[in-house]
């Protein structure tokens, strides 16, 4: 029997021990800065319908859904979810999908600019919006609980790989410094922070007030940052202020673009030490944080985009199949803690939790 087969099967039993189905919708948020947000949100649902694979292509394996299903009665615990640099919501669909499993109403926009399907360079260099999309997609969906169900406004999280690590991370009130990681990047020449600096609006006039503001949001109570960038240009007085619950991993077959001592291990040296946790996740490479790709996926993309079939690359310790078993393991463990959150028939679905997780 296939380790993918069992890995498969036990995300299936999990499921069944929570809720029935899994239901999923696209809508379109418009904020305040005249952003137009397409925004996935995956959610718990009773409703039996035609079960369909979203954020599904030739390259990358997609979530099972019924689509536009009634959302259950009760109210439920929001989990945001932030993208990285160029990537979508689909990217972290594996993580969404477990978590509205659980209970969790989970909803990732696309951030304008940032985006695989917008990167127009104007909303490119606005980063202060990112978080800001974040807060607009939670309003969204408390304002409208026909979407995706109840919010609980009291169990509300976010979570964001890469430059959507550095965009929780600013929603739990980390401020940023554009003097400080200019500074930084005459050292560390090498960090992939420093080479889309500019592309972001980082080093363009007027940007370092907006990004020096306090981004954060009171409604959040606890964020986890996957393997995240631009953490070198937050001040340390920012991050030592930091009072909600963090959980913060990183590859740990890093690279030179988002090194594991100098991104997520910065976030460390600064973070209250009964506030923040940390997890080297073993065998994990900076990608290994995305969707699963399909056998041959790494030749096809390298046809279309020489050099970008290193998204499909893992450590040699560990499948993505594993590494994502893992993260579902630590991270939902981590926010039912930080939230007070009991799922509904949970006897500790997909395994045991490390020690210290």
């Amino acid at each position: 029997m296939s380790r993918l087969f069992l890995l498969v099967l036990a995300s299936i039993l999990f499921t069944s021990a929570a809720y029935a189905e899994v239901g999923f919708r696209l809508f379109t948020v418009n904020n305040t800065e005249g952003r137009s947000l397409d925004v996935a949100v995956w959610y718990p649902s009773a409703e039996k319908g035609v079960v369909e694979q979203v954020g599904e292509n030739a390259a990358f394996v997609g979530t099972p859904v019924v689509k536009n299903a009634l959302p259950v009665s009760g109210r439920h615990p929001l989990l945001l979810l932030s993208h990285g640099y160029g990537g979508n919501w689909g990217n972290t669909g594996w993580l969404a999908h477990a978590m509205a499993a659980r209970g969790y109403i989970v909803a990732a926009p696309n951030h304008p600019g940032t985006t695989t399907r917008n990167r127009d360079a104007v909303q490119a260099s606005k980063l202060w919006l990112r978080p800001q999309d974040l807060i607009a997609v939670m309003n969204n969906l408390i304002a409208s609980p026909s979407i995706a169900g109840d919010i609980d406004q009291q169990r509300i999280a976010a979570a964001g790989h890469s430059l959507g690590g550095w965009t929780v991370m600013a929603l739990a009130g980390a401020r940023f410094s554009t003097s400080r990681l200019s500074k930084d990047c005459e050292i560390h020449t090498l960090l992939g922070a420093c080479k889309v600096a500019s592309p972001l609006g980082i080093t363009k006039p007027g940007a370092a007030d907006r990004l020096a503001a306090d981004l954060s949001n009171a409604r959040i109570k606890a964020v986890v940052s996957l393997d995240l960038g631009l953490a070198r240009g937050f001040t340390p007085q920012s991050l030592a202020g930091i009072r909600l619950p963090v959980l913060v991993m990183a590859a740990q077959a890093d690279s030179d673009d988002v090194p594991a001592q100098l991104e997520s291990g910065y976030l460390m040296r600064f973070l209250p030490a009964d506030r923040a946790q940390f997890v080297s996740v073993a065998g994990a490479t900076h990608f290994s944080f995305m969707q699963l790709c399909k056998p041959g996926a790494q030749a096809l993309i390298e046809e279309d985009a020489p050099g970008e079939g290193v998204v499909c690359q893992d450590g040699a310790r560990a499948s993505r199949e594993q590494i994502h078993h893992q993260l579902i393991n630590q991270i939902s463990h981590f926010l039912d803690r930080a939230l007070d959150y009991s799922p509904r028939n949970d006897d500790t679905p997909l395994g045991s939790f490390p020690s210290g997780a």
